[in-house]
């Protein structure tokens, strides 16, 4: 009752990358409201595949539902699950990642459960709530943190009388650690009968077609990223032969990808990719707050701008102040003849 819960995606058995980061940060949740932080996922021939890659992260009960038919994932079998425990459970928090599933499966439930849920969240906190209307006082909700409004603003939001509160995070956005590799938590495996009607198999997936991500911008130790400022497509090219002497990854403002500077796949913000590289570049970009909620935690910030007075140097820790076709030669003259 009242438990902290984390939904698992998995590809076969490995447990995706976005679950492990939830799991981090639902172990934080779990403990300052004093509560504990179970797990559930469900696949095929995953009974022992999966545990050591979910319960080091603090999990103390961990619903392990194996059966044909759950994988690969459909949306009915997977909402029956979830929808029967946590009717039978009553968390009071529901985290999942906001990626293809996630943005599919957390609707589907908490529409089945009448909860709410916020999608594509950046910071999950605890705190209290006042209706001053009604007079009253909630304490210990979720507060749900995202940019609305085109990332105008920064929304705070609260699900005051509905469990669970519910919220997808997009991969990247929390860190993941690992709490403890001996962690000893609790593992159940249930009866996938005793929740899924036969009905919600009438899908079946026929076929699957991945592709290998074509660079690793998330997990880049630098990243040298540009905007609209660039100016053009051939002047980005500055910005790969630059990161080629860093050993870096490109990435962009979505202003640069609109432009058709970039690729979609290397856009970084709220509506792209979420990175935490060492080091930062930020070449020709305002620093709209779309765009810094996906780079904000970077190690160092390095913004290369003719504007002194850009945004993006608020919160950068070094400003160069020039035109990119004049900096950035320079950077990659520099860097070629001193890198090792």
């Amino acid at each position: 009752m009242d438990n902290v819960f984390v939904y698992i995606e998995i590809e076969k058995s490995t447990v995706a990358e976005v679950s492990q980061e939830l799991l981090t940060k639902g172990r934080k949740l779990a403990d300052e409201l004093g509560v504990q932080l179970h797990a559930v996922v469900a696949g095929t021939d995953i009974k022992g595949k999966v545990e050591n890659q979910i319960l080091p992260y603090g999990v103390d009960k961990l619903f392990v539902f194996d059966g044909e038919g759950l994988f690969p994932y459909t949306s009915a079998p997977h909402t029956d699950i979830l929808v029967k425990l946590f009717k039978d459970e009553k968390p009071q928090i529901c985290l999942m990642g906001a990626t293809v599933i996630g943005r599919d499966l957390g609707p589907r439930v908490s529409s089945s459960l009448h909860s709410g849920l916020t999608a594509d969240c950046t910071q999950l906190e605890i705190g209290d709530y006042e209706d001053k209307k009604n007079k009253k006082v909630y304490k210990n909700l979720l507060y749900q943190i995202r940019p609305a409004f085109g990332g105008n603003i920064v929304a705070t939001i609260v699900n005051p009388d509905c469990r669970p509160q519910m919220a997808t995070v997009r991969s990247g956005v929390m860190q993941r650690e690992v709490l403890d590799e001996n962690y000893k938590g609790e593992v159940v495996y249930p009866d996938v009968a005793d929740y899924v009607s036969e009905l919600s198999y009438v899908v079946k997936v026929i076929d699957r077609h991945i592709e290998a991500a074509k660079h690793n911008l998330k997990g880049a130790p630098i990243v040298v990223a540009g905007g609209y400022g660039m100016g053009s497509k051939e002047n980005f090219d500055l910005l790969f032969k630059l990161a080629k002497e860093l050993h870096g990854e490109v990435g962009a403002s979505r202003a640069a990808v609109d432009a058709g500077f970039a690729d979609n796949d290397r856009q970084i913000g709220q509506t792209g990719v979420t990175v935490h590289p060492k080091v930062y570049f930020a070449c020709g970009i305002s620093g709209q707050i779309q765009h810094i909620s996906g780079m904000q935690d970077s190690g160092i910030i390095i913004s290369v701008n003719n504007d002194p007075d850009a945004p993006i140097n608020k919160i950068a820790d070094y400003v160069i102040t020039g035109t990119v076709e004049e900096v950035l030669p320079k950077l990659i003259k520099y860097y070629k003849q001193n890198s090792k």
